[in-house]
């Protein structure tokens, strides 16, 4: 009797058949993803490149340099370690600049917000001229910082300046506003509250537009008929993705605070008014010790990240989003 012989070759032409269909199953797909892959890099690379080359590369290149003792347009260098940030932290001048930017900071972050959400405050619950309020108090913003320097310079002149002459005028005693040590920083903050104001102004607005009326409605029905109740439960409450947003940015800009301090006061009198730019600014191109300014850069870059890290960390735990 004979025995039925085995298809191995029929039984190999299936399995290659199957493995055939499978490839031709996938490939497709695996061809689609690469594709999309693909495109999405071709997409992204140039993005990602000028991230790298203007933001990534620049900040190990000042390391690099925060590391050895070059000056600025010498064609040599050496090597010299942490020597110039122990430098930097034993500097008066340093600690006496990194006071004031603190100080520089806690007037104009709270001003700029406190009279930014008042303003629009007020603005929002006018019936008329609403454009012509935000617009005033936007122009601040707009304009170019070292042109306004330059008008506030003429205003606080201690002679001839408005200022001083309507202070005479109504018999309040007169100063050299940006030569006393005990009111240069003052002013500075001052005007710097001024320029960030319109900014905190309109987002503040935005905020307040989106804002539904019916939480406003279901607030007067709880009891809370006082405005003072209804922007304490309600409108506060709300702004709270605003705030966080307003609050990080305008603590960057003041800590950016640079063109202020070079056209109206170099600084001075003395150290007073001097904050970490113009100090990272006067080390590295007016006395040309690139090392040490990269020094107090590395400083300042590590100072701006930590307190924003902080600053969205702490405030992000107590926002309402919905």
């Amino acid at each position: 009797m004979s025995r039925p012989v085995p298809l191995i070759g029929s039984f190999d032409a299936a399995s290659a058949a199957g493995g055939t269909g499978l490839s031709q199953t996938t490939s497709p797909a695996r061809r689609r993803a690469f594709a999309e892959a693909a495109a999405a890099w071709i997409l992204a690379g140039p993005a990602v490149f000028l991230l790298l080359g203007l933001f990534l590369l620049p900040v190990i290149g000042v390391f690099l340099i925060a590391l050895t003792d070059w000056q600025f347009g010498a064609r040599s260098f050496s090597f010299v370690g942490l020597a110039n940030f122990r430098e930097v932290f034993a500097d008066d001048a340093f600690r006496a600049s990194l006071l004031n930017t603190i100080i520089y900071v806690l007037v104009v972050v709270p001003g700029t917000i406190v009279m930014g959400f008042l303003i629009a405050l007020l603005i929002e619950s006018g019936k008329s001229c609403r454009a012509f309020y935000r617009a005033i108090h936007f122009m601040p913003f707009m304009a170019t910082i070292t042109a306004m320097a330059i008008v506030w310079e003429a205003l606080l002149n201690p002679t001839i300046g408005l200022v001083n002459q309507t202070f005479a005028a109504i018999g309040i005693p007169i100063y050299n506003w940006l030569r006393d040590g005990n009111t240069a920083l003052v002013v500075l903050a001052a005007i710097g509250i001024w320029q960030n104001l319109g900014y905190a102004m309109v987002l503040f607005l935005a905020g307040l537009k989106s804002i539904p009326q019916d939480l406003y409605d279901a607030a007067d029905v709880d009891g809370a008929d006082l405005w003072l109740d209804r922007v304490r439960t309600v409108t506060l409450p709300m702004l709270g993705p605003v705030s966080m947003f307003i609050v990080v940015v305008v603590t960057l800009r003041a800590l950016n605070s640079f063109d202020t301090v070079k056209v109206l006061t170099q600084g001075g009198p003395g150290h007073t008014s001097e904050v970490l730019m113009y100090t990272l600014y006067r080390e590295s191109f007016e006395y040309l010790r690139t090392g040490y300014g990269a020094a107090v850069a590395v400083v300042f870059l590590s100072i701006v990240v930590t307190l924003t890290l902080v600053q969205t960390h702490v405030m992000d735990r107590k926002v309402h989003y919905k």
